[in-house]
């Protein structure tokens, strides 16, 4: 059966970025803060993505061998979301603990100051392209019915790349290769967050070292088949700048995330998960023997799914050499970390020194108005698997949302932006490329 709807086009924009996660909040803000008209396309009705709809927590890695990786307008929001008593930055790394609903009033106070126009609570559905796949419009459902916008340039930072999917734009395709697990995290309250237990793991602030917590690994790892243990990964436990109070990051489960039907299955099981592992802690650790669920994320966070295949995909060997490209537009430096989907075990890999990212990889050879930001840049598994963090992504919306509002100001391709105008521009808000 063919269902005919009415489409109406509620606005004509320079740039339209699409998710208002890390990568997308600050996309918006730099575009619109170069002078491009902005709008801002979110599911939720709050921003952060999987900050504050997942629960993942810490912001993670804005500072490497001493020196900070990842400045300008991501910068700007930690230190005002700390003005705010919303941020406890985590020296020498400066990973950030956060409030969650801080930082959404934070991201949406700063976007709103910016001039960005917000279209929240809506669900991108389709785009439509020409033949030369420009893409013309953005359409999206919300309580309004089914709504577009016309647009110059778009940002797709739904970390899905879901745009880019609709639209046509070419993926890469791992043959034989597993995608990372979901979590889906959780607030504990009533926890004796002085005890040294989890005091000792829920700062993630030593370079070189991976901030699960040992002691309650070991135990559950030595009683897996006498517990029943679901799947688990860490556990970490995260400081939310709340006495008695740790987001928790332990649940694990293999599933495409882009497929609803299973990844509606996959929730519900973790959903069940979270309960069974809070009754666990609780049962085993004394530090946990008041503690209960106070929260649980909005939604599971996919640490993987579709990834472009750009005009430059970033191999290992470039990512761990650090090497700097021409079109170098942001840097990196969270361990390449990653989960299994079948058992509880993760590789994880420090960088000797942070990578860097091409503006390259953030596009395609054939989409002229289209540019990916967020984990799911042109990148192989390895690589990816340190990009995926937050503060990478931030920084690499900045340099989309400039990038963009370049194109649209000169009516160019986004291929044929000037990459050292790109540069100068972020240099001087601060970024380190």
């Amino acid at each position: 059966m063919i269902i005919d709807k009415k489409v109406n086009v509620v606005g004509t924009y320079d740039v339209v970025v699409c998710g208002g996660g890390p990568a997308g909040f600050i996309a918006a803000i730099s575009a619109a803060r170069a002078g491009a008209r902005t709008c801002l396309i979110e599911r939720y009705g709050f921003l952060g993505g999987l900050a504050t709809a997942g629960y993942v927590a810490p912001i993670s890695v804005f500072s490497y061998n001493g020196e900070l990786t990842i400045g300008g307008i991501p910068w700007e929001f930690v230190k005002r979301l700390e003005k705010m008593g919303g941020a406890y930055i985590e020296q020498p790394l400066n990973n950030v603990s956060f409030d969650f609903e801080l930082y959404k009033l934070c991201a949406q106070r700063m976007v709103i100051e910016s001039g960005v126009t917000l279209y929240m609570n809506s669900y991108i559905s389709g785009c439509t392209k020409d033949a030369d796949n420009r893409i013309n419009t953005v359409i999206f459902e919300n309580k309004n019915g089914t709504e577009a916008v016309e647009c110059k340039v778009v940002i797709d930072c739904s970390g899905d790349a879901d745009v880019a999917f609709m639209a046509g734009a070419p993926m890469q395709h791992w043959k034989g290769t597993e995608l990372q697990p979901a979590s889906m995290c959780f607030i504990l309250s009533g926890v004796d967050t002085s005890s040294p237990l989890v005091s000792n793991c829920m700062h993630h602030h030593l370079q070189g070292v991976n901030c699960h917590c040992v002691p309650v690994r070991d135990v559950l790892s030595s009683r897996i088949e006498e517990l029943k243990l679901p799947s688990f990964g860490g556990p970490w436990f995260c400081y939310v700048l709340h006495d008695g109070s740790v987001a928790v990051n332990m649940t694990r489960i293999k599933v495409d995330a882009c497929d609803n039907r299973a990844f509606t299955e996959a929730e519900c099981k973790l959903r069940e998960d979270v309960f069974f592992f809070a009754s666990v802690l609780r049962n085993t650790f004394p530090e946990f023997k008041n503690s209960y669920v106070s929260s649980v994320a909005v939604q599971a966070g996919p640490r993987e799914t579709r990834h472009l295949l750009g005009k430059h995909i970033i191999t290992s060997e470039e990512y761990l050499s650090s090497y700097k490209y021409e079109d170098s537009i942001s840097r990196c430096s969270h361990p390449i970390d990653i989960h299994s989907a079948t058992s509880e075990k993760q590789n994880i890999q420090f960088l000797e020194k942070a990578a860097y990212i091409p503006y390259s990889a953030l596009i395609t050879e054939t989409y002229p108005n289209l540019i990916v930001a967020g984990r799911s840049i042109s990148a192989d598994m390895y690589s990816f698997a340190s990009i995926r963090v937050q503060a990478s992504c931030m920084g690499i919306g900045q340099a989309a949302g400039f990038a963009a509002a370049i194109a649209s100001e000169n009516n160019q391709d986004v291929q044929a932006i000037d990459c050292n105008r790109l540069r100068e521009i972020l240099k001087k808000e601060g970024a380190i490329i």
